[in-house]
């Protein structure tokens, strides 16, 4: 049976890749500018809160639509929630890194600039690697290895001489804000082998590939650094550039699909069969 991905067009998956990089750059630049207000802060916990009772909300509202009736939703609530205190349990375990998780979010956007956040937050990607093959046994190409290296590298150009935004007034530390990030980023590498984050990201992972979702990726960071410039003036640096240009390119290679090299190893042992036998 074909896989979801490969039964819909081209301009779903368009689509897809649109709404979710307007999502990731939107929602870092809003955040961003909500935190370096010159009015009252409100609480990060708070609005940590109140967007998971949203996000509740909904997938009640989606099991609601599938389950066709209020018979079938009480028994799907039974018998997935009620009757499975272990799983709800398990699921407990990445809730609560997710919490911590997007509270770092605030706290590093409270003292990094959006652009600068949306580099340095990509290390998720080697955290989220070195986590599978260390706890699940797998294995990356040599593509995906470089990549990784060169992503790091490029965060470490970003950081080196971070760019700096001339029209935000508040008191801010980059320390911190970098620090905030780290902890984000290995709550993300952990979260990632629990469970899917984000009702949208599940639509996109489920109709789309990697190179896409590394392409939205690179998409957000571009229109990130230009909304920072124009709302915040961020004064971009050259090793910002060459840090967020190796950034990009790295999301891309890493999200290249595999060779198949079966095929491959299978030709060249039986030519060297016939070569043995001749």
């Amino acid at each position: 049976m074909a896989a979801p991905r490969d039964n819909v067009t081209l301009l779903f998956k368009l689509y897809c890749l649109a709404v979710m990089t307007l999502m990731a750059a939107v929602y870092t630049i809003a955040l961003r500018y909500t935190r370096t207000s010159d009015k009252e802060l409100y609480f990060s916990t708070t609005a940590v809160c109140i967007t998971e009772v949203i996000k509740l909300l909904l997938s009640v509202g989606i099991l609601a639509k599938e389950t066709g009736s209020l018979g079938r939703f009480k028994a799907s609530l039974r018998e997935n929630v009620l009757g499975s205190p272990k799983e709800l349990l398990k699921l407990s375990v990445p809730s609560l890194v997710y919490a911590v998780q997007n509270n770092m979010a605030f706290l590093a956007l409270s003292n990094l600039d959006a652009a600068v956040y949306q580099v340095t937050y990509q290390l998720k990607i080697p955290c989220t690697a070195l986590c599978t093959v260390l706890m699940l046994n797998r294995t990356l190409s040599k593509l995906q290895w470089v990549s990784v290296f060169m992503l790091c590298a490029g965060v470490t150009l970003v950081q080196w001489k971070p760019a700096q935004a001339t029209k935000v007034v508040v008191e801010q530390n980059p320390l911190l804000g970098f620090g905030a990030i780290a902890i984000a980023v290995l709550c993300s590498g952990f979260a990632v082998l629990a469970s899917v984050g984000g009702l949208y990201t599940s639509v996109v992972v489920k109709y789309t590939d990697n190179i896409m979702k590394g392409f939205s990726a690179a998409a957000a960071i571009v229109l990130s650094t230009i909304a920072s410039v124009m709302l915040f003036g961020l004064q971009i640096t050259l090793t910002f550039a060459l840090g967020t240009l190796l950034v990009c390119v790295s999301i891309y290679l890493y999200g290249l699909p595999r060779q198949d090299t079966t095929s491959i190893q299978q030709g060249e042992t039986a030519s060297k069969e016939r070569v043995i036998g001749v």
